[in-house]
C-alpha cells in the first residue's frame, strides 16, 4: 500500500432499491440512531448523506447513502441506445455520457446521484432486503450498477426474518457473477457482523486491508471497553440497592411510609441504570425503560448478623451475639420482638463487648427502642441483576435501525435465580455509607470500588 493510498480514507457508496434499509445499515455501521431518517415509506433518502469512521485521529472509511434507486429498468434501456452507430462503449464511457446528459438532471435525476457517487467511491455496498421476491428491477439496477466498474458487495438484510429469500438471492446473484456477499440484518445484526462485512470488502479491495483490518481491531476493543463499563454500571446499581437503608419506628404508618419510601428509591436508582446504559450503547432513552419492580417484603435489619457485619463486630460465629443470632434471639428481636432477643443483646453490650458498643451500639440500641432497619431484600438484587443482565444482553444484539422498544423476555439464568449471591453484595450491607441511596455517602472510597470491580465480572459471567 502506497503512503497517499494509506492516508486517503477508503469510500464506500450505499446503494440499493428504495426503502431496502441502506440509511438502516449506515446506522448500525455508525451506531449513530440520528443518521438520517430510517421510513417504512418509498424513497426516503433523497440525496447523498456521508459519515466517517476514525481511528486515532485517522479517517480509515467513508460511507455514503444513496437515493433509492427506482426506474433502472428504463434507465438500462435508455443506456443501451446511446451508442452511436459504429461504437461499442464500456460500461464508464456510457454512463460519463449519460451524465453529461439532460437526462441525467431530469427523468433519472436520483438514480445519476446514485451513480456519480459510486463512480466516486472506491466500491459499493448493494443492500438487498432479503424478504423480497428477486424481480427483474433489481437484475437490472445491478446490471446498471456494474456498469461503474467499481466493485460490489451484495449485503442481504432483514435476514432475520421468518420470510427471507436468502437462497433465491443467493443463487441469483451467483447467476450475475456476484458470489461475494455478506449477511447483515441491520435491525438485529450478528456480533461478528461488521467483521465479517469488512473482511468482505479485503477480498475485494486488497489495497485496503491494512485499513479494515484497523477497523476490526478497534470495533473489537470498543466492543470490550463498552461490556466493561455496562458491567460496572450494573454492579454500581446493585452494590447501591444492597447498601440502602432506612430506619424507622415500628408503627405500621412509619413502616408503610418507609417501604414506600425504598421502593420508590430503587425504582429511580434502576431507572437511571437503563438511561446509562441506553447513552453508553448510543440508544435514545425511549427505546428502553425500567418498569415497576415488584419489591418484596422489606428485608427488616437482619443483615446487622451476616457474616461481614459480625466480621466487623469482632465477634466470632459460634459466640456471643452471633450465637444469639442463629438461635433465633437476634432474629425475634428485628421482627419486633423484644423479649429474648432484647436480653441477648442487652448482655452483650453490659458484658465488655467494647468494639461493638463503639461501633454499632446506636444502631442496636435504636432496636430495643423499637426501631427497625429495613434493607432491600435478596430476591430484589436478584431480580434487578435478572433484568440488567438481559437489557444489557438485548442492546448488544440491537441494531441502531431498531425503530421498537427493547422488551425483555422472563429471565432464565439460573446463576442469578437461584445461586449464592456474590460477597459483594453481603459485605454492602454492613457498610451503608457506600449507597448513594443513604444519607452522607462516601462513594469514593477504595473498599467501595474494589467490590465493584469484583461484582461487574460476576455480572458478565
Amino acid at each position: 500500500m502506497t503512503d497517499t493510498g494509506a492516508r486517503r480514507p477508503l469510500k464506500l457508496a450505499v446503494v440499493g432499491h428504495t426503502n431496502v434499509g441502506k440509511t438502516s445499515l449506515l446506522r448500525t455501521l455508525t451506531r449513530d440512531v440520528g443518521f438520517g431518517e430510517v421510513s417504512h415509506r418509498p424513497s426516503t433518502t433523497r440525496h447523498v448523506e456521508g459519515a466517517r469512521l476514525s481511528v486515532d485521529g485517522d479517517a480509515l472509511l467513508e460511507l455514503y447513502d444513496t437515493p433509492g434507486l427506482e426506474d433502472a429498468i428504463a434507465l438500462l434501456d435508455f443506456l443501451e441506445r446511446l451508442d452511436r452507430p459504429g461504437e461499442r462503449l464500456d460500461g464508464p464511457a456510457r454512463l460519463a455520457r449519460f451524465l453529461e446528459g439532460s437526462e441525467a438532471r431530469q427523468r433519472f435525476e436520483q438514480e445519476a446521484k446514485v451513480l456519480r457517487q459510486l463512480l466516486a467511491s472506491d466500491a459499493g455496498l448493494y443492500v438487498i432486503d432479503a424478504r423480497e421476491p428477486v424481480l427483474a428491477k433489481y437484475r437490472d439496477e445491478l446490471a446498471v450498477l456494474a456498469s461503474c466498474g467499481k466493485p460490489l458487495l451484495p449485503v442481504l438484510n432483514f435476514v432475520s426474518s421468518s420470510r427471507h429469500r436468502e437462497p433465491d438471492w443467493r443463487e441469483a446473484l451467483a447467476r450475475l457473477g456476484l458470489h461475494a456477499l455478506v449477511r447483515f440484518d441491520s435491525v438485529a445484526p450478528p456480533e461478528d457482523g461488521e467483521r465479517r462485512l469488512y473482511e468482505s470488502l479485503a477480498l475485494l479491495l486488497e489495497n485496503s486491508r491494512g485499513q479494515l483490518e484497523r477497523l476490526i481491531a478497534d470495533q473489537q476493543a470498543q466492543r470490550e471497553v463498552r461490556r466493561h463499563s455496562a458491567a460496572r454500571l450494573i454492579a454500581e446499581l446493585l452494590l447501591d440497592c444492597a447498601a440502602c437503608r432506612r430506619s424507622v419506628a415500628t408503627t405500621s404508618d412509619q413502616v408503610q411510609s418507609a417501604i414506600d419510601d425504598v421502593r420508590k428509591a430503587v425504582r429511580q436508582r434502576e431507572q437511571r441504570c437503563v438511561e446509562a446504559l441506553l447513552k453508553l450503547y448510543a440508544f435514545r432513552r425511549e427505546d428502553a425503560s425500567a418498569s415497576d419492580l415488584p419489591l418484596l417484603d422489606g428485608r427488616w435489619g437482619d443483615d446487622l448478623f451476616n457474616p461481614e457485619t459480625l466480621k466487623l463486630l469482632g465477634v466470632r460465629v459460634g459466640g456471643g451475639i452471633a450465637a444469639g443470632a442463629a438461635a433465633g434471639a437476634g432474629v425475634d428481636l428485628l421482627v419486633g420482638g423484644i423479649t429474648l432477643g432484647a436480653a441477648a443483646l442487652v448482655g452483650a453490650i453490659a458484658g465488655g463487648a467494647l468494639q461493638t458498643a463503639r461501633s454499632y451500639g446506636g444502631r442496636l440500641l435504636g432496636k430495643l427502642k423499637g426501631q427497625r432497619e429495613l434493607t432491600v431484600d435478596d430476591a430484589v438484587l436478584r431480580l434487578l441483576a435478572l433484568r440488567q443482565r438481559q437489557l444489557l444482553i438485548a442492546l448488544e444484539a440491537r441494531g441502531h435501525a431498531a425503530v421498537d422498544s427493547i422488551t425483555l423476555d422472563t429471565p432464565q439464568d439460573k446463576t442469578w435465580r437461584e445461586g449464592k449471591l456474590p460477597d459483594a453484595l453481603h459485605k454492602a450491607r454492613a457498610h451503608p455509607q457506600w449507597s448513594s441511596l443513604n444519607p452522607r455517602p462516601k462513594l469514593d472510597q477504595t473498599e467501595r470500588q474494589e467490590q465493584i470491580e469484583v461484582l461487574a465480572k460476576t455480572v458478565l459471567i
